[in-house]
């Protein structure tokens, strides 16, 4: 972590020159610049009163951010297998969001469970290139009536899966 840049960070996000950090925090200025310039560290007690001075604290200061996910590759994915389908979990963890988004697999044949009707919004794709919307409000399933394996793309909200 780079502590003096951090610090800088915070002081100009609160509109504060080195000389008033300086007078709030008891230090001199030129110890500050050195510090933002990673020319010197400040000992523990030092850091806690210029945190303190910014209006934060070290646990705070030292917490790191998790960086959101934003973009999932096949490694990421859950593989769930059913009697007659397979559901792919293609963005981990989706019950925390307000909506889920899954790849069915159907073979020939294959069918869902049927979804009893819920509050939400569901899309599916049913043909190379067609979508449709559906409300919950119905029971639903869906079944493979050709040939071949169909994939679908079954996005619901809230997540039902």
């Amino acid at each position: 972590m780079d502590i003096g840049h951090k610090i800088k960070l915070l002081r100009v996000q609160k509109g504060l020159t080195l000389e008033e950090l300086a007078s709030r925090s008891e230090l001199t200025k030129g110890f500050l610049s050195q510090m933002e310039r990673n020319l010197t560290s400040p000992s523990i007690a030092t850091l806690d009163d210029i945190l303190e001075a910014l209006g934060t604290s070290l646990g705070e200061f030292f917490k790191e951010e998790k960086e959101e996910k934003l973009v999932f590759r096949k490694k990421d994915f859950f593989v769930d297998e059913q009697e007659g389908y397979t559901v792919h979990w293609i963005v981990p963890n989706t019950q925390k969001n307000e909506m889920e988004p899954i790849m069915i697999e159907l073979p020939q044949g294959g069918e869902t469970f049927v979804m009893d009707p819920h509050g939400g919004e569901e899309k599916k794709k049913v043909h190379k290139g067609e979508t449709f919307y559906l409300q919950g409000k119905n029971s639903h399933y869906m079944k493979n009536e050709k040939k071949t394996k169909a994939k679908v793309l079954w996005i619901s909200t809230p997540p039902l899966f």
